[in-house]
């Protein structure tokens, strides 16, 4: 198996950096301990919308793990395993059989295409609908003593008009903070975006004051294209993994679990000889209900009544955080 990898090195990408219980444990399955490897451990939820707080157990033990941590984790058990991993090759074009890189030409007969969010050309996904003008932001920081002793332990929402925020702690006393933002409230720069978004709620305000950004500017995304489900049509020999296959919204915290999910049945599915089209319909089995769901949810928090509705009766009833993580999985171990 020849694995390409575009980056040379460790990078960081785009992602929440939440594991959740369900992709903890397909990671030990695998060989990789998130434990080992630094995670911070996660056992509860707070949402959040203008100061006001709900909070609750998840139905799992999750954890906090950087995608810079995390790849170089996978790709040296890849290595370990026997793949023929090849750094700095970045593929231009592909085909069903055939794949370009910026080098040389591959032969390809079975693809498996785990480019994420980003599509290569010629193979690109074919939404449903248009995405929406969503600009998604991703940057590590450094809390103070008082905020990381706060945030330990939880994973926090933040809904706000025009979209969401997402902190949680990572490996090494970092903060991974990730902001879905409309594009039409994004006609700032980023310091003065951020800055209006702390006078709009306390509590994240709370959270950031003091805290110190670990990089110069964060990593940015355009129009992610969240409900996302593969339909098809589907290529010979072209297995989609991860984002290609599936896309929920980011504030379920299951786009990891999905991608290893996806690999798994991929693997199972080439195995066994079945052909792209079986294992699509296996992925749309298992990741279309709750990406389906969790596409509603997102939708209905886009309403500022929705959203003082949601926190005030997930306050009242911490259960319904629960539930709502539980029906957001693709599968639970």
């Amino acid at each position: 198996m020849t694995l390409l990898e575009r980056e040379t090195g460790p990078a960081h990408k785009i992602c929440g950096e939440f594991i959740s219980g369900e992709a903890v444990a397909d990671l030990a399955t695998l060989g990789v301990d998130v434990g080992s490897l630094g995670g911070a451990p996660i056992g509860a939820m707070r949402l959040v919308h203008r100061g006001r707080v709900a909070e609750s157990r998840l139905p799992f033990q999750a954890a906090g793990l950087s995608r810079f941590r995390l790849d170089e984790a996978l790709l040296a058990r890849a290595v370990a395993l026997g793949a023929d991993v090849r750094r700095g090759v970045r593929v231009r074009n592909a085909a069903p059989g055939m794949v370009q890189t910026d080098h040389a030409s591959l032969s390809a007969p079975i693809l498996l295409l785990a480019t994420g969010k980003h599509d290569v050309r010629g193979l690109a996904r074919i939404p449903g609908r248009a995405p929406e003008e969503l600009i998604g932001f991703k940057l590590h920081l450094r809390l103070t003593r008082a905020q990381r002793a706060a945030l330990t332990g939880f994973v926090e929402v933040i809904l706000f008009d025009g979209g969401y925020a997402g902190l949680q702690m990572v490996e090494g006393d970092t903060a991974n903070l990730c902001l879905l933002v409309d594009r039409g409230r994004y006609d700032v720069d980023w310091p003065t975006l951020l800055a209006a978004l702390q006078r709009e709620d306390s509590h994240l305000a709370r959270r950031l004051d003091g805290a110190c950004a670990a990089w110069v500017r964060p990593l940015t995304i355009f129009r992610v294209p969240y409900g996302f489900v593969h339909q098809g049509p589907d290529q010979p020999g072209v297995y989609r993994l991860g984002d290609q296959a599936a896309v929920i919204p980011s504030f379920c915290g299951d786009g990891m679990a999905i991608a290893l999910h996806s690999a798994r049945l991929a693997a199972t599915a080439v195995l066994q000889g079945d052909d792209p089209a079986t294992y699509h319909r296996a992925m749309r089995r298992d990741a279309g209900p709750p990406v389906r769901l969790a596409q509603r949810a997102y939708r209905l928090t886009r309403s500022p009544a929705i959203r003082t509705l949601v926190v005030s009766a997930t306050r009242r009833w911490p259960g319904l955080l629960r539930v709502a993580a539980l029906r957001t999985r693709v599968s639970m171990p």
